[in-house]
């Protein structure tokens, strides 16, 4: 089975996107974009690649939510466009989630993902 097309991918996360109460995008004044490539963390291990399926990002510039298509199909690959389109319908609410405990000074997502690093290094996330 193919993978679906970066066309496609686009498509899918407009849907998902339309699914999200406006409210969600306050102060992410640089909105949601898909990135072709896959993005490996700096931390991977080529034994066991660890891909950045997405990331909230914050600079001088604004906030913004980055999709990692080439992730998308390096650990996604195999699946249906229905399972796809939920592993992205996830990460793209993990994002928020980032953004929004960010404007509030939480940061309790942050934590619960260098746990998920750290069980990752160790090999014991399963």
């Amino acid at each position: 089975m193919a993978f679906i097309s970066l066309d496609q991918m686009t498509e899918i996360l407009e849907e998902l996107v339309d699914e999200l109460p406006q409210r969600l995008f306050d102060g992410l004044n640089q909105g949601i974009i898909i990135k072709e490539e896959a993005k490996l963390h700096a931390q991977s291990k080529p034994e066991r690649p660890l891909y950045i399926l997405g990331e909230y990002t914050r600079s001088k510039l604004g906030k913004q939510i980055l999709i990692y298509y080439g992730s998308f199909k390096q650990t996604h690959g195999h699946l249906s466009q229905e399972n796809i389109k939920d592993k992205l319908r996830d990460t793209l609410r993990h994002e928020f989630r980032h953004h929004w405990e960010y404007l509030a000074g939480e940061q309790d997502l942050a934590y619960l993902d260098d746990e998920f690093l750290r069980k990752y290094i160790f090999g014991t996330e399963r």
